[in-house]
């Protein structure tokens, strides 16, 4: 903290006792000027006053502002950035790292954008969240769906705390995520799949219509389709090896003569089984599904994912060991294949009183159980 008086011509500060200027050697008289300077934490304040007595007055004030806390000496604030600055920068990141890039984007611009893209990270409360969760679930989306929705969120703030863009509250860490039942098995009656089967076989786009066959005669998932490409398909072994799915592990599996025969129907024209333009992979198929599940009259809230379900469900009530079908549909444990269960009840039956022919006492001893071996 100091007062000097200041030099009109040069512009500088010189000592209270001074005559002239130590720099321009101007001399100073009755109207020279004073200089008040007040540094607090490496920031510093100025004023320039016609006399010593407003100088020090002036001096005092700015040290009473600072003390209360009313004088803008303080760095500016770090900016907090916009949800679609944010956005802008996780989008790049996600495409590096995350397979379902692409759903997250077209949530994001259909869902989020809208409400909160514009709004700095720090301005989105949690009840601004749960407003948009009460219109979704208005709008009758599905509780996976909401859900979806929240994930990203959390996500994108995470990754800017991550990145040092944002310090301040997540607001989806006090917001409820609503409770999902995972067990729900979707699968198509009778008349839907004839109807189904009727429009595939008309649709005046082929590629669409092998796309949804081979989804229902081999069960693998979206994603997978899309990335198939020729050099995985080994029709002499009826095989096909799924890179990155999304077990993580590159695997082979059998798929049925049906699925090879709709494969052998497409003309190869890209790496990819079903390119997307100019050959590359393709991004999405979610217009086309819509199209043909309105056309095949198939229910609004039934998911391209159901086609998966389906194929399992048709199995495990055929008798298809829940082992195997497990091992088909790429499932990491039993327990995500162990809802098909209850749809095989002819093998659970054999099961069972297969149990009861080893262990009553009629059982041949080459036959009983030996507990102790």
């Amino acid at each position: 903290m100091a007062i000097q008086i200041y030099c009109t011509k040069c512009y500088t500060s010189n000592g209270l006792t001074s005559k002239s200027c130590s720099k321009c050697g101007a001399p100073f008289g009755r109207d020279k000027k004073y200089r008040v300077c007040v540094s607090v934490k490496g920031q510093r304040v100025t004023r320039v006053v016609d006399n010593l007595t407003i100088a020090r007055q002036t001096q005092a004030a700015i040290q009473g502002d600072m003390v209360r806390g009313e004088f803008e000496i303080n760095p500016k604030k770090k900016k907090v950035p916009t949800l679609n600055e944010v956005w802008a920068k996780y989008l790049p990141f996600a495409q590096e790292n995350k397979k379902s890039w692409k759903d997250d984007s077209w949530y994001y611009h259909k869902h989020i954008e809208g409400r909160f893209g514009e709004k700095a990270l720090d301005s989105i409360s949690p009840i601004d969240v749960e407003r948009m969760k009460k219109e979704l679930r208005d709008g009758r989306y599905a509780g996976q769906t909401v859900k979806h929705q929240l994930a990203i969120l959390r996500r994108i703030y995470n990754m800017a705390k991550r990145w040092g863009i944002y310090s301040g509250e997540n607001p989806i860490d006090r917001v409820e995520m609503p409770k999902i039942d995972n067990q729900i098995t979707e699968f198509l009656k009778g008349e839907e799949i004839n109807r189904l089967f009727e429009v595939l076989e008309g649709w005046p786009c082929k590629e669409s219509s092998a796309l949804i066959k081979i989804a229902l005669f081999s069960g693998l998932r979206k994603g997978e389709i899309l990335r198939l490409t020729w050099e995985n398909v080994n029709f002499e072994q009826g095989v096909v090896t799924l890179r990155k799915p999304k077990g993580g592990r590159t695997t082979t599996i059998p798929i049925s003569s049906q699925a090879l025969d709709v494969l052998n129907g497409l003309k190869p024209t890209s790496p990819y089984v079903f390119p997307g333009p100019g050959g590359k992979q393709k991004a999405s198929f979610r217009g086309p599904w819509y199209k043909i599940r309105q056309a095949a009259g198939l229910p609004d809230n039934f998911r391209f994912h159901g086609l998966r379900h389906h194929f399992a469900s048709v199995l495990a009530s055929s008798g298809v060991e829940i082992l195997v079908l497990g091992k088909l549909l790429t499932h990491k444990s039993l327990a995500m294949t162990q809802r098909y269960a209850h749809l095989a009840p002819g093998v659970l039956k054999d099961a069972a009183q297969r149990s009861g022919d080893l262990l009553s006492p009629e059982a041949k001893p080459d036959n009983v159980i030996k507990m102790h071996e």
